[in-house]
Protein backbone atom coordinates (compact mmCIF):
# COMPACT_ATOMS: atom_id res chain seq x y z
CA UNK A 1 0.00 0.00 0.00
CA UNK A 2 1.21 3.36 -1.25
CA UNK A 3 1.09 5.70 1.87
CA UNK A 4 3.23 8.73 0.45
CA UNK A 5 2.01 11.90 0.59
CA UNK A 6 2.81 15.79 -0.16
CA UNK A 7 2.97 18.62 1.84
CA UNK A 8 3.94 22.16 1.38
CA UNK A 9 5.27 20.90 -1.75
CA UNK A 10 7.67 18.25 -0.20
CA UNK A 11 7.20 14.68 -1.05
CA UNK A 12 6.96 12.65 2.51
CA UNK A 13 6.77 8.96 3.06
CA UNK A 14 3.60 8.56 5.43
CA UNK A 15 1.26 11.51 6.21
CA UNK A 16 2.45 10.87 9.80
CA UNK A 17 4.61 13.64 10.59
CA UNK A 18 6.21 14.07 14.20
CA UNK A 19 4.97 17.25 15.19
CA UNK A 20 7.12 19.84 17.72
CA UNK A 21 7.56 18.71 21.06
CA UNK A 22 10.18 18.12 23.50
CA UNK A 23 11.24 15.18 22.09
CA UNK A 24 13.33 17.40 19.68
CA UNK A 25 14.92 19.61 22.32
CA UNK A 26 17.45 17.11 22.50
CA UNK A 27 19.62 15.90 19.43
CA UNK A 28 19.48 12.36 20.58
CA UNK A 29 15.80 12.94 20.99
CA UNK A 30 15.80 13.98 16.96
CA UNK A 31 17.65 10.70 16.19
CA UNK A 32 14.99 8.75 17.67
CA UNK A 33 12.69 10.10 15.32
CA UNK A 34 14.85 9.98 12.38
CA UNK A 35 15.55 5.90 13.53
CA UNK A 36 11.72 5.39 12.92
CA UNK A 37 11.59 7.51 9.58
CA UNK A 38 8.31 10.18 10.08
CA UNK A 39 7.14 11.68 7.28
CA UNK A 40 8.95 15.18 8.29
CA UNK A 41 10.06 16.29 11.83
CA UNK A 42 8.71 19.41 12.88
CA UNK A 43 11.45 21.25 15.15
CA UNK A 44 10.30 22.14 18.97
CA UNK A 45 9.23 26.14 18.54
CA UNK A 46 11.90 28.76 18.88
CA UNK A 47 10.03 31.33 21.02
CA UNK A 48 10.00 35.05 19.93
CA UNK A 49 10.64 35.94 23.63
CA UNK A 50 14.59 33.56 23.01
CA UNK A 51 14.71 35.06 19.64
CA UNK A 52 15.38 39.31 20.96
CA UNK A 53 14.00 39.32 25.00
CA UNK A 54 15.93 42.50 25.13
CA UNK A 55 14.86 44.57 22.05
CA UNK A 56 13.06 47.28 22.97
CA UNK A 57 9.87 45.64 21.21
CA UNK A 58 9.45 42.71 23.13
CA UNK A 59 9.87 44.83 26.36
CA UNK A 60 7.22 47.26 25.58
CA UNK A 61 4.60 44.22 25.20
CA UNK A 62 6.26 42.36 28.58
CA UNK A 63 6.29 45.78 30.38
CA UNK A 64 2.68 46.82 29.01
CA UNK A 65 0.41 46.58 31.58
CA UNK A 66 2.87 44.06 33.89
CA UNK A 67 0.95 45.17 36.99
CA UNK A 68 -2.59 44.35 35.75
CA UNK A 69 -4.52 41.08 35.53
CA UNK A 70 -3.49 40.95 31.80
CA UNK A 71 -0.63 38.95 30.45
CA UNK A 72 1.70 40.24 33.19
CA UNK A 73 5.21 40.26 33.24
CA UNK A 74 5.70 37.38 35.72
CA UNK A 75 3.64 35.27 33.26
CA UNK A 76 6.36 35.41 30.88
CA UNK A 77 9.53 32.03 31.85
CA UNK A 78 12.96 32.58 32.61
CA UNK A 79 14.59 33.13 29.36
CA UNK A 80 17.23 30.64 30.75
CA UNK A 81 15.44 27.90 31.49
CA UNK A 82 14.94 27.42 28.11
CA UNK A 83 16.86 23.92 26.91
CA UNK A 84 18.20 25.62 23.94
CA UNK A 85 18.68 29.14 22.50
CA UNK A 86 18.48 30.53 19.25
CA UNK A 87 22.15 29.65 18.19
CA UNK A 88 21.86 26.19 19.41
CA UNK A 89 18.35 25.49 16.94
CA UNK A 90 19.72 26.76 13.96
CA UNK A 91 22.75 24.17 14.84
CA UNK A 92 20.33 21.27 15.38
CA UNK A 93 18.52 22.25 12.02
CA UNK A 94 22.28 22.46 10.60
CA UNK A 95 22.99 18.84 11.90
CA UNK A 96 19.49 17.17 11.00
CA UNK A 97 19.53 17.86 7.65
CA UNK A 98 23.34 16.39 7.34
CA UNK A 99 22.02 13.69 9.20
CA UNK A 100 18.60 12.65 7.47
CA UNK A 101 17.11 13.17 3.81
CA UNK A 102 13.77 13.12 6.30
CA UNK A 103 11.92 16.95 5.69
CA UNK A 104 12.66 19.00 8.58
CA UNK A 105 10.21 21.85 9.33
CA UNK A 106 11.83 24.45 11.69
CA UNK A 107 8.95 26.53 14.12
CA UNK A 108 8.95 30.03 15.70
CA UNK A 109 6.59 30.80 18.63
CA UNK A 110 5.98 34.28 18.83
CA UNK A 111 3.45 37.29 18.21
CA UNK A 112 4.73 40.24 16.75
CA UNK A 113 7.21 40.81 14.32
CA UNK A 114 10.15 41.00 16.98
CA UNK A 115 12.70 39.08 15.00
CA UNK A 116 10.94 36.62 13.42
CA UNK A 117 11.85 37.62 9.65
CA UNK A 118 15.65 37.69 11.04
CA UNK A 119 15.52 34.04 12.33
CA UNK A 120 13.07 32.81 9.67
CA UNK A 121 16.17 33.59 7.21
CA UNK A 122 18.40 32.29 9.54
CA UNK A 123 16.32 28.78 9.69
CA UNK A 124 16.21 29.01 5.65
CA UNK A 125 19.68 28.95 5.95
CA UNK A 126 20.42 26.52 8.35
CA UNK A 127 18.86 24.03 5.90
CA UNK A 128 15.23 23.65 6.98
CA UNK A 129 12.97 22.63 4.29
CA UNK A 130 9.66 24.82 5.33
CA UNK A 131 8.77 27.09 8.06
CA UNK A 132 6.05 26.53 10.73
CA UNK A 133 4.61 30.03 12.20
CA UNK A 134 2.99 29.34 15.83
CA UNK A 135 0.99 32.65 16.79
CA UNK A 136 -0.10 31.97 19.80
CA UNK A 137 -1.66 35.29 21.08
CA UNK A 138 -4.66 35.36 23.62
CA UNK A 139 -6.23 38.67 23.50
CA UNK A 140 -7.19 40.32 26.97
CA UNK A 141 -7.64 43.63 26.08
CA UNK A 142 -11.30 44.75 25.75
CA UNK A 143 -10.58 47.91 23.51
CA UNK A 144 -9.01 45.60 21.36
CA UNK A 145 -11.04 44.96 18.20
CA UNK A 146 -11.22 40.88 16.68
CA UNK A 147 -10.42 42.67 13.28
CA UNK A 148 -7.22 44.24 15.24
CA UNK A 149 -6.32 41.04 16.39
CA UNK A 150 -6.30 39.32 12.87
CA UNK A 151 -4.48 42.32 11.14
CA UNK A 152 -1.88 41.10 14.33
CA UNK A 153 -1.38 37.67 12.28
CA UNK A 154 -1.34 39.16 8.86
CA UNK A 155 0.93 41.27 9.49
CA UNK A 156 3.56 38.83 10.88
CA UNK A 157 2.45 36.72 8.30
CA UNK A 158 2.91 39.00 5.51
CA UNK A 159 6.40 39.87 6.84
CA UNK A 160 7.79 36.18 7.52
CA UNK A 161 6.43 35.34 3.84
CA UNK A 162 7.73 37.97 1.95
CA UNK A 163 11.35 36.90 3.22
CA UNK A 164 11.83 33.45 3.15
CA UNK A 165 11.70 31.45 -0.23
CA UNK A 166 10.88 27.95 1.61
CA UNK A 167 7.34 27.46 2.08
CA UNK A 168 5.71 28.61 4.92
CA UNK A 169 2.92 26.96 6.69
CA UNK A 170 0.86 29.15 9.83
CA UNK A 171 -0.65 27.13 12.80
CA UNK A 172 -3.94 28.30 13.66
CA UNK A 173 -6.08 28.97 16.57
CA UNK A 174 -9.77 28.17 16.63
CA UNK A 175 -11.45 30.95 17.48
CA UNK A 176 -11.48 33.33 14.56
CA UNK A 177 -15.28 34.72 13.44
CA UNK A 178 -14.58 33.32 9.96
CA UNK A 179 -12.27 30.41 9.77
CA UNK A 180 -12.23 29.88 5.77
CA UNK A 181 -11.70 33.81 5.50
CA UNK A 182 -8.34 34.28 7.53
CA UNK A 183 -7.47 31.04 5.79
CA UNK A 184 -8.21 32.99 2.37
CA UNK A 185 -6.01 35.47 3.17
CA UNK A 186 -2.89 34.40 4.08
CA UNK A 187 -3.15 32.23 1.18
CA UNK A 188 -3.42 34.99 -0.94
CA UNK A 189 -0.79 36.44 0.82
CA UNK A 190 1.61 33.08 -0.44
CA UNK A 191 0.90 30.93 2.74
CA UNK A 192 1.04 27.28 1.67
CA UNK A 193 -0.46 25.15 4.73
CA UNK A 194 -2.46 25.75 7.90
CA UNK A 195 -1.72 23.49 11.09
CA UNK A 196 -5.16 22.90 13.06
CA UNK A 197 -5.45 23.66 15.69
CA UNK A 198 -2.56 25.44 17.93
CA UNK A 199 -3.76 24.52 21.60
CA UNK A 200 -4.10 26.81 24.13
CA UNK A 201 -3.89 25.49 26.92
CA UNK A 202 -5.78 26.34 29.65
CA UNK A 203 -4.65 27.10 33.62
CA UNK A 204 -6.79 25.85 36.54
CA UNK A 205 -7.08 26.78 39.71
CA UNK A 206 -6.28 25.54 43.01
CA UNK A 207 -8.54 26.66 45.73
CA UNK A 208 -6.72 25.43 48.78
CA UNK A 209 -3.56 26.87 47.79
CA UNK A 210 -5.14 29.70 46.57
CA UNK A 211 -3.46 29.76 43.19
CA UNK A 212 -3.52 29.49 39.03
CA UNK A 213 -2.00 26.19 37.94
CA UNK A 214 -0.19 26.32 34.59
CA UNK A 215 0.46 22.17 34.09
CA UNK A 216 -0.05 19.88 30.69
CA UNK A 217 -3.25 17.94 29.53
CA UNK A 218 -1.95 16.04 26.69
CA UNK A 219 -4.66 15.54 24.02
CA UNK A 220 -6.81 12.47 23.07
CA UNK A 221 -8.81 10.97 20.12
CA UNK A 222 -11.45 12.93 21.01
CA UNK A 223 -9.59 16.23 20.20
CA UNK A 224 -9.59 15.34 16.78
CA UNK A 225 -12.93 16.11 16.02
CA UNK A 226 -12.84 20.12 16.25
CA UNK A 227 -9.70 20.06 13.27
CA UNK A 228 -11.56 17.43 11.04
CA UNK A 229 -14.53 19.70 10.72
CA UNK A 230 -13.04 22.37 9.52
CA UNK A 231 -10.45 20.61 7.33
CA UNK A 232 -13.12 19.16 5.91
CA UNK A 233 -14.97 22.10 5.02
CA UNK A 234 -12.18 24.15 3.48
CA UNK A 235 -10.79 21.16 1.34
CA UNK A 236 -10.51 22.41 -2.48
CA UNK A 237 -12.02 25.39 -1.47
CA UNK A 238 -8.99 27.16 0.03
CA UNK A 239 -5.93 26.55 -1.96
CA UNK A 240 -3.36 25.11 0.44
CA UNK A 241 -2.76 22.12 2.39
CA UNK A 242 -4.05 21.34 5.52
CA UNK A 243 -2.20 19.93 8.88
CA UNK A 244 -4.39 18.11 11.91
CA UNK A 245 -2.52 18.47 14.78
CA UNK A 246 -4.78 17.50 18.28
CA UNK A 247 -6.13 14.14 18.47
CA UNK A 248 -3.75 11.73 16.22
CA UNK A 249 -2.97 8.79 18.36
CA UNK A 250 -3.93 5.84 16.17
CA UNK A 251 -3.74 4.14 12.14
CA UNK A 252 -7.87 5.13 12.30
CA UNK A 253 -7.08 9.04 13.38
CA UNK A 254 -4.33 9.02 10.85
CA UNK A 255 -7.17 8.05 7.70
CA UNK A 256 -9.99 10.00 9.28
CA UNK A 257 -8.23 13.39 9.02
CA UNK A 258 -6.95 12.19 5.59
CA UNK A 259 -10.40 11.30 4.32
CA UNK A 260 -11.21 14.63 5.92
CA UNK A 261 -8.87 16.27 3.10
CA UNK A 262 -5.17 16.65 5.50
CA UNK A 263 -1.98 16.34 3.64
CA UNK A 264 -1.01 15.18 6.68
CA UNK A 265 -1.69 14.52 10.65
CA UNK A 266 1.18 15.94 13.37
CA UNK A 267 1.78 13.50 16.48
CA UNK A 268 2.48 14.96 19.78
CA UNK A 269 0.96 13.25 22.80
CA UNK A 270 1.01 9.61 21.53
CA UNK A 271 4.34 9.93 20.96
CA UNK A 272 5.20 11.63 24.36
CA UNK A 273 2.96 9.06 25.98
CA UNK A 274 3.92 5.49 24.26
CA UNK A 275 7.35 6.35 22.85
CA UNK A 276 8.02 7.05 19.03
CA UNK A 277 8.36 3.28 18.28
CA UNK A 278 4.55 4.45 17.99
CA UNK A 279 5.50 5.52 14.70
CA UNK A 280 6.06 2.27 12.71
CA UNK A 281 3.64 0.89 14.44
CA UNK A 282 0.55 2.72 13.02
CA UNK A 283 1.89 3.03 9.75
CA UNK A 284 0.91 -0.70 9.60
CA UNK A 285 -2.08 0.18 10.96
CA UNK A 286 -2.70 2.19 8.25
CA UNK A 287 -1.85 -0.28 5.60
CA UNK A 288 -3.23 -3.24 6.79
CA UNK A 289 -7.01 -0.85 6.99
CA UNK A 290 -6.47 0.39 3.27
CA UNK A 291 -5.73 -3.32 2.12
CA UNK A 292 -8.80 -4.43 4.08
CA UNK A 293 -10.84 -2.08 1.81
CA UNK A 294 -9.14 -1.93 -0.64
CA UNK A 295 -7.48 1.54 -1.34
CA UNK A 296 -4.14 1.51 -3.31
CA UNK A 297 -2.86 4.84 -2.26
CA UNK A 298 -3.58 7.52 0.85
CA UNK A 299 -3.41 10.02 -2.15
CA UNK A 300 -6.51 8.57 -3.54
CA UNK A 301 -8.73 8.29 -0.80
CA UNK A 302 -7.47 12.32 0.35
CA UNK A 303 -11.10 14.17 0.46
CA UNK A 304 -13.26 11.35 0.13
CA UNK A 305 -14.91 12.61 3.46
CA UNK A 306 -14.85 16.11 3.14
CA UNK A 307 -17.78 18.47 3.07
CA UNK A 308 -17.25 18.47 -0.71
CA UNK A 309 -17.04 14.73 -0.86
CA UNK A 310 -19.63 13.45 1.38
CA UNK A 311 -22.95 12.26 0.60
CA UNK A 312 -24.26 14.75 3.53
CA UNK A 313 -22.46 17.70 3.90
CA UNK A 314 -24.95 19.38 6.15
CA UNK A 315 -23.62 17.28 8.78
CA UNK A 316 -20.35 19.75 8.92
CA UNK A 317 -23.26 22.79 9.41
CA UNK A 318 -25.46 23.97 11.82
CA UNK A 319 -28.35 21.07 10.62
CA UNK A 320 -25.64 18.53 12.56
CA UNK A 321 -26.21 20.45 15.55
CA UNK A 322 -30.03 19.94 15.26
CA UNK A 323 -29.37 16.17 14.76
CA UNK A 324 -27.52 15.63 17.66
CA UNK A 325 -29.82 16.70 19.86
CA UNK A 326 -32.43 14.87 18.78
CA UNK A 327 -30.60 11.82 18.64
CA UNK A 328 -30.89 11.87 22.74
CA UNK A 329 -33.82 9.88 23.88
CA UNK A 330 -35.10 9.25 27.68
CA UNK A 331 -36.19 5.95 28.91
CA UNK A 332 -39.57 5.96 30.93
CA UNK A 333 -37.54 6.33 34.06
CA UNK A 334 -35.58 9.30 32.70
CA UNK A 335 -32.36 7.79 31.76
CA UNK A 336 -30.74 9.16 29.09
CA UNK A 337 -30.25 6.87 25.85
CA UNK A 338 -27.72 7.65 23.30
Amino acid sequence: MDISTRYLGLPLTSPIVASASPITKTFDGLMRLVDVNPGAIVMHSLFEEQIDAASKEIHHYMDHGAESFGEALSYFPDFETFNVGPDEYLEFIFKAKKRTKIPIIGSLNGVSRGGWIEYAKLIEEAGADALELNIYYINTDPDRTGQEVEGLYLDVVRSVVDSVDIPVAVKMGPFFSSIPNMCRRMANMGVKGFVLFNRFYQPDLNIEEMEVVNDLKLSTSNSLRLPLRWVAIMYSRIQADFAISSGVHSGRDVLKGVMAGANITMMTAELLKRGVERIPQIKQEIQSWMEMHEFSSIMKMRGALSQRNTSDPAAYERANYMKVLESVKQDPTGKMIW
